[in-house]
């Protein structure tokens, strides 16, 4: 019998050098077919040519329409009636609150203070943000400063997108209204149609006179105000899970409707990042209503707050510190952010 005359390990060298041959081949041929596949014509979507958008848009257009039919939601009616006499009640309880208490706010940022002095943490941004961690330039405040107004346009439901030649043709009204319009309340007085700094001042009265007032009559005001503020916040958290609002993701721009305006006014100022159309996601209550935070004074710290404190003392909205200030109990869902049983700054 004959043997072979190739070693054994001289075998196995051939058998590694055919099988590494047959896999360059094998992965020569599969580049070739990767590369003549059109990988465009897997990804792209496919229409039929059968289908006539024509014939389609009067059906979109009727189904949009049978969609109005079922707006506004009954259900929802009293809830935004009962917003609209809540604010009404706020902004009355606001202003009789102004005469009796002081409200400073600072001249070159938008911090806010419940008191006659205000503070002195170095949180001042400077004018058009320049600067950084100054002493505030306190000046008198007022109602815009305790409820901030955010305005949106005043239209239909399901109207056309504002364009930015429109944007002059749609009067402009307080964003809480407008969302209340829509859900079906009836607007019985026409000033509350006005702009909101308007609407606020028409509520106060010069002929009042703040000495008459008792502290018991000062703290059922405050609870009153109170009570209506959170009213209010409740009941637009309502009608935003209903009625669709946008807001921009760079700037404080509010719209009720389905979609956002095409008004080109987002970046007009110049410390703000974007410039031109707006950039729309979905509102919340804390957009359409914004809770005007500030720096609360507890009973255990000082007469003026200094900024060797500032981790020791509190905040809060400024209508629930000037509620507070008047008599009122906050809520305790507060109580937290307003440290009411937080330790004393240390004094030196």
């Amino acid at each position: 019998m004959l043997k072979c005359p190739i070693n054994k390990y001289e075998k196995g060298h051939c058998i590694c050098f055919c099988w590494m041959m047959v896999m360059m081949i094998m992965t020569k041929r599969l580049r070739t077919l990767l590369c003549d596949i059109d990988y465009r014509s897997i990804y792209a979507r496919f229409y039929s040519s059968k289908v006539d958008l024509r014939k389609l848009r009067p059906m979109i257009l009727k189904r949009i329409e049978r969609r109005a039919k079922d707006y506004p939601i009954p259900a929802m009616v009293p809830v935004a009636q009962e917003v609209l006499q809540a604010r009404d009640l706020l902004i009355q309880g606001v202003s009789v609150l102004l005469k009796v208490f002081c409200v400073t706010a600072c001249k070159f940022c938008p911090e806010v203070y419940i008191g006659e002095k205000g503070h002195l943490i170095q949180t001042c941004h400077g004018y058009r943000h320049r600067g950084k961690n100054r002493v505030h330039e306190w000046i008198y405040g007022g109602i815009n400063d305790i409820l901030v107004p955010v305005e949106t346009f005043h239209l239909n439901m399901f109207q056309d997108v504002i364009k930015h030649q429109q944007r002059f043709d749609f009067p402009r009204i307080p964003a809480v209204v407008e969302l209340c319009y829509q859900a079906g309340a009836e607007i019985q007085d026409k000033k509350t149609v006005c702009p909101s700094t308007a609407s606020f001042n028409l509520t106060q009265n010069d002929n009042f006179e703040p000495e008459a007032l008792s502290n018991s009559d000062l703290h059922t005001i405050a609870s009153g105000t109170l009570t209506a503020w959170e009213i209010v916040r409740s009941g637009v958290k309502k009608l935003l899970m209903a009625y669709p609002a946008k807001v921009c993701k760079h700037c404080s721009e509010v719209h009720v409707g389905q979609s956002g305006h095409k008004a080109r006014l987002c970046g007009v100022f110049k410390y703000e990042s974007w410039r031109g159309s707006h950039f729309w996601k979905k509102a919340d209550v804390d957009d359409l209503v914004p809770p005007k935070i500030v720096w609360y004074r507890r009973p255990q710290d000082p007469p003026v707050l200094v900024d060797q404190g500032r981790e020791f003392y509190g905040h809060a909205p400024a209508i629930v510190a000037l509620c507070v200030q008047a008599g009122a109990i906050a809520p305790a869902k507060y109580n937290c952010m307003m440290k009411v049983q937080g330790l004393p700054s240390p004094t030196k």
